[in-house]
C-alpha cells in the first residue's frame, strides 16, 4: 500500500491557514467624534438600564421575614 502524501484529508484546508497575501487591505478610518460620543452614550444607556433594573428588581427579590404579614394573614379570616 502506498502512503498519502496529505497530513490532512483536505490539503487546501492546511494551505488555506499558511496563506499570506501580498495585497494589503486599505487603512481603517478613524471614528469621528460624532460616532465616538454615540458609542459612549449607547454604553452608558445599557449600563445605567442595568444599574436601574437591578435597583428596581432588588425589593421583589428580597426575602422578607416580618411576623407582621404572617400574623395578618393568619387573623384575617
Amino acid at each position: 500500500m502506498s502512503r498519502r502524501r496529505e497530513t490532512v484529508p483536505f490539503t487546501f484546508v492546511a494551505e488555506a491557514d499558511r496563506f499570506r497575501s501580498n495585497v494589503t487591505p486599505p487603512p481603517r478610518r478613524r471614528a469621528s467624534v460624532g460616532q465616538m460620543a454615540g458609542r459612549c452614550l449607547l454604553g452608558l444607556t445599557i449600563v445605567a438600564a442595568l444599574v436601574g433594573s437591578l435597583i428596581l428588581g432588588m425589593p421583589a427579590l428580597s426575602i422578607s421575614h416580618s411576623p407582621t404579614q404572617t400574623q395578618q394573614a393568619s387573623h384575617g379570616r
